[in-house]
């Protein structure tokens, strides 16, 4: 059975842990076998930690855990937390003795959304990066304002984290998830429309569509009014067997999903990140041809993460916060 989630690739489980009063989170992705994965930075001011390995030509062949945080360049810390956590399990890479786990991580900026960031003098990140894997399970898992969306924003309404699933013609499948924290909207204008409506499935971010017409006024881009607070940050995950060079092409791709449910995305000071991870346990048949539709079926689940995060936020309670997509436009349905 499917769930519309990341959790659908089979060895792929999710963990949240966030604060409220912080206005912030982590959100951490486990492998329960390493996955291969690689990533593709395309926002002009991102944040990350180990991305280098993921590179194609670099050594590392599969990693343990991918993180996604809030709390800008302090939420670097959370990768230290879901190390160490896996490292108590025995997971991580052997050299010299010793395991070691392989964690990559973006992080997105939510300092600014009113938050108590009054930490003193150490960020809590770690901890919650600890607590987040912890929590980390198959199967179900909260969406909105949870884990790395909690603090999310977007240009007009309250960001926040979501996910989808689906299937390609050969069946392999292919799922994606994402913080949504971006520069510009996910909405067309001033109204409940979404971007993405074009690739909805069975109302999952409200079954309103496209408007009948996309006017001047719709198209004036919607963007934050403080430069250096955006990034959305997300992972396309499938069951594929996947070399390094294949994955960075699925990450690619699945920032056009990126590109098609916000508007604008990868500007100068967005830090738009997306990872992506194959399980490795269906082989393609026809390599191109079934890489290209693992690349489109990426495109539109990204598409639609984004949109459920934006749908599936609630506000924190935080003074002078960004209104919700629920709160402007009507109830939630499932």
């Amino acid at each position: 059975m499917m769930r519309n989630l990341l959790t659908d690739i089979a060895g792929v489980s999710v963990g949240h842990a966030d604060d409220s009063g912080l206005g912030s989170g982590v959100t951490a992705i486990l492998f329960a076998r390493p996955a291969v994965a690689a990533v593709a930075v395309l926002g002009g001011a991102p944040g990350g930690r180990d991305l280098g390995m993921l590179a194609p030509e670099a050594t590392v062949g599969a990693i343990d855990a991918i993180v996604l945080s809030g709390g800008s360049a302090f939420g670097l810390d959370a990768a230290g937390g879901v190390q160490a956590f896996l490292r108590a399990q025995g997971r991580g890479l052997a050299i010299g003795g010793q395991h070691v786990p392989l964690v990559a991580q973006a992080i997105l900026f939510d300092l600014a959304n009113g938050g108590d960031k009054s930490w003193g003098d150490r960020p809590p990140y770690w901890d919650l990066g600890r607590r987040a894997a912890a929590a980390a399970r198959g199967g179900a898992f909260a969406l909105g304002s949870v884990g790395a969306g909690m603090g999310a924003t977007t240009a007009t309404l309250k960001g926040g984290l979501g996910s989808a699933s689906a299937e390609t013609s050969t069946g392999h499948r292919v799922a994606a998830l994402a913080a949504v924290n971006a520069l510009g909207s996910a909405t067309i204008g001033d109204g409940p429309h979404f971007w993405a409506a074009p690739f909805e499935v069975e109302g999952e971010f409200g079954a309103r569509g496209w408007p009948p017409v996309i006017g001047t006024e719709a198209l004036r881009p919607r963007l934050k009014g403080a430069a250096g607070t955006a990034t959305t940050i997300g992972v396309i995950a499938t069951d594929a067997a996947l070399s390094k060079a294949e994955a960075h092409r699925l990450a690619l791709m699945a920032h056009d999903g990126l590109a098609r449910a916000i508007l604008p995305a990868h500007a100068p000071l967005d830090g738009d990140t997306i990872f992506a991870a194959a399980t490795g346990t269906r082989a393609l048949g026809d390599p191109i041809a079934e890489l290209t539709e693992l690349g489109f079926t990426a495109t539109l689940t990204m598409a639609r993460a984004i949109a459920r995060g934006v749908f599936s936020a609630t506000r924190l309670g935080i003074s002078g916060e960004t209104p919700s997509w629920q709160e402007r436009f009507g109830k939630i349905m499932r």
